[in-house]
């Protein structure tokens, strides 16, 4: 189905979302931070369906690698997914560049229905 970059420093969350994804028939590459994401981005050259990266992360942060891939990738739909209220709030600031934000915790149903729905909206465009 599609090529999802999915880019979560917790492994135990990453595990969770990687394999619900998976079961839906998508390909998920898997990066523990931002840094990490962005050079699979350059190394793949941009070329996945969705980015899907939390916010609070070491090294790199969501926001930091949302600006990079908006900058290079204009066309990635990207989804935020966070639990801090406060890293919810600079997500806000992002609403030109991010399909939807993810709240922390969240089921399965969540991620997948948010999942879905970027990847309807970038078939429709």
């Amino acid at each position: 189905m599609a090529r999802i970059l999915l880019t979560e420093d917790d492994a135990a969350v990453r595990t969770f979302v990687s394999r619900a994804l998976q079961l839906d028939g998508h390909d998920v590459t898997t990066a523990e931070d931002g840094e990490e994401a962005l050079n699979v981005l350059k190394n793949e050259g941009g070329e996945f369906d969705l980015l899907l990266t939390d916010v609070k992360m070491p090294i790199m942060d969501g926001i930091a690698l949302t600006h990079h891939a908006a900058r290079d990738w204009p066309t990635l739909p990207i989804l935020i997914m966070t639990g801090y209220a406060d890293q919810r709030e600079r997500a806000r600031g992002l609403e030109a560049i991010v399909l939807n934000i993810v709240t922390k915790p969240f089921s399965l149903a969540d991620i997948r229905s948010a999942v879905s729905g970027a990847l309807a909206d970038k078939m429709a465009a």
